[in-house]
Parts: structure tokens; sequence; C-alpha cells
């Protein structure tokens, strides 16, 4: 069950009226990875957990305050609309810059949307749910946390950078703090779960299945050699079952493809006589 508090978590007040930066904001809302992508994937993270109850737990705490994250920046964008009437956005695109980078202001805001927020990114493109991980695996969902909050910080780091407003960068200074304690509570969470299954996903898979010479070789697949230069390429594997090896000039050793012709219903091209090859 869930239970809607009126005050927001932090404050999400700018100082004035922006069309065009509440189009950005749209990114941190909406985006592949977004505070919508996060909140939907711990909170099913969280409702699929089967494991110990203590990480059920904690996805559904952060999912939550996930939740209070899109109320925000929905509240800001609506904010930032609020007194940005249309011609504003004529205004904007006086600056061939501003109009040939950034379009001015985001036109369904207005239109589609009466100057609120919208589940899009800043392209104006529908969250999808398949920016979304719950695999039942929670070591490499928390890998993929990971990396969405380490995405999401990014963004919302180059966003601080793309305004002056007082009100909006409190605001982002606030999130990007979270973000930053989303990392390292993953990171913590990584640690836990290798810690006690292994540093490979699944580990539960028989290694005999395994082609073990390949297993820990490092192939060197394109000009150059820097790559041999690299942890990945020499010493212990990071699971501490293997020795990483490196293969300046990996072979190809297997068949060369031959398929069959299509039978007739498919209507693929006809196969050429040897004599054919021979005219062309």
């Amino acid at each position: 069950m869930f239970s809607h508090i009126k005050d927001l978590q932090y404050n999400a007040k700018p100082s004035q009226p922006d069309p065009v930066y509440a189009k950005k904001l749209q990114e941190i809302l909406g985006g592949q990875f977004g505070e919508i992508s996060v909140m939907m994937q711990y909170l099913f993270q969280g409702w699929n957990c089967r494991g110990n109850s203590k990480y059920r737990d904690m996805l559904l705490d952060i999912g939550t305050e996930e939740i209070a994250h899109v109320e925000m920046i929905a509240t800001m964008i609506a904010q930032l609309l609020e007194g940005a009437p249309a011609h504003d956005q004529d205004q904007a695109a006086q600056d061939p810059v501003v109009e040939a980078v950034l379009g001015g202001m985001n036109p369904q805001h207005a239109v589609v949307n009466g100057l609120g927020a919208q589940p899009n990114d800043s392209a104006g493109y529908p969250w999808n749910a398949r920016y979304t991980i719950a695999s039942g695996n929670l070591l490499a969902d928390f890998r993929a946390n990971l990396n969405a909050e380490s995405q999401g910080r990014l963004q919302a780091v180059r966003l601080y950078e793309m305004t002056t407003d007082p009100g909006v960068r409190d605001m982002l200074s606030f999130l990007i703090a979270r973000d930053k304690m989303h990392q390292n509570q993953w990171m913590a969470a990584i640690e836990e779960l290798e810690q006690m299954e292994g540093a490979v996903v699944p580990n539960t898979f028989n290694s005999d299945h395994e082609r073990q010479d390949v297993a820990y070789t490092f192939m060197n697949f394109s000009e150059g050699e820097e790559s041999s230069q690299g942890r990945w390429a020499q010493g212990s594997s990071m699971d501490g079952k293997g020795t990483f090896s490196y293969v300046q000039n990996p072979d190809a050793v297997g068949q060369k493809p031959e398929l069959t012709p299509a039978p007739a219903f498919i209507h693929g091209t006809l196969p050429s006589t040897p004599s054919q090859e021979k005219d062309i």
C-alpha cells in the first residue's frame, strides 16, 4: 500500500519561468535513465524479489523514494512553464544557436499538457518500459542499477551546468547528492553479493559446460595492441578462478557457413549453377 504525503521530499521551485529549460529537464524525468525508469525498475525488482528480505525492503525503500523524485521534477517542469506563453518560444528562437540546438519550447507542453510535465524524454519520445531491468538475479540487477544511477547523475550534473537559476540548481543539488548515495548503495550491495556468490553472473551454471580454453582469454580483434596493457589481459581473473591471457592474432576456428537453398514457397533467390557463376 502506498500513502502520499502532500509535501515534496525537497524543494522544487524555480526562480523564474524558463520553457526552454523545462524541455531539457524532461530528460531526467522520462528519458532512458530518468527518474521514471529507476522508479519502475526498483519497484519491480522489489516486488519480484525472492531473496533475503533485506534486499526486498531496500529495493522498495529506494523505489518509493524515486516516486518522490518523479513528483519533484514534474512539479519543477510545471513551474518552469508557469507564466511562459507560447510567444516565449519565438523569443528564444531569435538566437540562431538556440533555434538550431534547442528548438525552443516544447509545443506539447502547452498544446497537449496544459503547461505541465509529460512522461517523455527531452526529444519528446515517450517513456518506455523496455528501459527497465528486473531479471530476478539480484547481482545482475544491482549492476544495472549502478549503471542507471551513474548515467542519471551524469545527466543531472550536466543539467546543473546548463542553468543559473538558483531554485533549479538547489533541487538538482539534492538529486545529485541522492544519486551519489544510491551509487554507493548499489556498490555496497554488489560487494556483499559478490562475497557470497562470486563475481560472475550467474554463479550457478556448471563451468564444466563452458569452453575453458577461452573463458579467460582476451582476444585482439582490432588494429593496435594497446589493449594488451590492461588489467583484463594479464594476471588473475576477477572471479579468482583463472588467469587472464592475451591473444594477439586470434584464429577463426568455426566452419564456413553454407546455407541450403530456401524451399520454393519462400520465393527466395534461385541458386546459381557453376556455369552461371563462370559467366558472372
